[in-house]
């Protein structure tokens, strides 16, 4: 099993898609780096020789911002707009969308699915 940045990636499925797997690497970063490399995108994880695995396990490490890193990166963007108080920063406080979208309705994912008004998530009572 190939592990890259402390990540476990599938042996089944196409390495084009394997990749995606870790946090910060796409479909389409995933393409970029297959094709510098010259591996094709068709190819399975488990029929990858020990010369690509490492190529690709290198390449990652060295020019891409991924895992950790991106993960530490994206906390302190945010830390940041906390303490100026700008607007996003507040959203974000709040546990509310910061992009714009309407909160009547449909943001239950952000808010981690609570629900607030009188029928719902209400148990149904046997009636006699």
């Amino acid at each position: 099993m190939l592990r890259i940045s402390g990540v476990n990636i599938p042996d089944e499925k196409r390495i084009v898609i394997s990749l995606t797997y870790i946090y910060g690497i796409g479909n389409a970063v995933a393409a970029k780096i297959l094709k510098e490399l010259g591996i094709s995108p068709d190819k399975r994880t488990k029929d990858l020789n020990d010369e690509e695995q490492n190529a690709i396990r290198t390449y990652i490490e060295k020019k891409i911002k991924s895992e950790g890193e991106l993960k530490h990166e994206v906390r302190n963007n945010i830390k940041r707009l906390k303490e100026i108080g700008c607007y996003r920063g507040t959203r974000h406080q709040k546990g509310l969308p910061t992009r714009g979208q309407r909160t009547k309705t449909n943001n239950r994912t952000v808010r981690g699915n609570v629900r607030r008004t009188m029928g719902s998530g209400r148990v149904k009572t046997e009636k006699t």
